[in-house]
């Protein structure tokens, strides 16, 4: 299904996010089920960037109630993790839940993937439920650098390269 305006290099980029062949000959039952009942592109696309703004916007509310003193420390836990969350939520609208979850528990991302659902978690009990602020900003650096990691793996070369220059300032 071709919308007005677009080019064939977005007809071949929308494919490959849909996990869609080149081979589109039979179609199953299954098949013409999915296409029936899944988003437009655009739709997909203002989705995505709506709960993406949506998971940013959270995370600054998180960064802005951080100088509310001893209780911004777990405000800010929440609403950074929750932001992140939200964010990391946003890419199912690109290529379906179902892709997403196969593309984060992949080989090469399953590890980063655990560490990042690790520290969603020890960040929201340390700030909702153990209620210790340095605690709560630890996770919450480490969230950040696992996540880093995890965006890494989806950049070719970028993991090994990121390891290069650390091995080499450590050298």
């Amino acid at each position: 299904m071709q919308s007005y305006g677009a080019t064939p290099t977005m007809d071949k980029l929308k494919k490959v996010l849909k996990g869609e062949e080149e081979d589109e000959g039979d179609q199953s039952l299954y098949t013409q089920f999915s296409e029936a009942t899944t988003l437009s592109w655009s739709t997909r696309l203002k989705g995505f960037v709506i709960c993406f703004v949506l998971g940013m916007v959270l995370s600054f509310i998180g960064v802005f109630v951080l100088f509310l003193g001893s209780t911004g420390l777990v405000l800010f836990s929440i609403f950074y993790t929750l932001g992140n969350i939200v964010a990391m939520l946003s890419t199912c609208f690109l290529m379906g839940p179902l892709r997403q979850l196969k593309n984060m528990f992949s080989e090469k991302r399953i590890i980063a993937t655990i560490v990042v659902i690790i520290t969603f978690v020890l960040t929201l009990c340390a700030g909702l439920w153990w209620g210790i602020p340095v605690l709560a900003l630890v996770f919450c650096i480490l969230q950040f650098l696992a996540l880093t990691w995890y965006a890494l793996s989806y950049i070719p070369f970028a993991r090994d390269a990121v390891k290069k220059c650390f091995g080499s300032c450590m050298a």
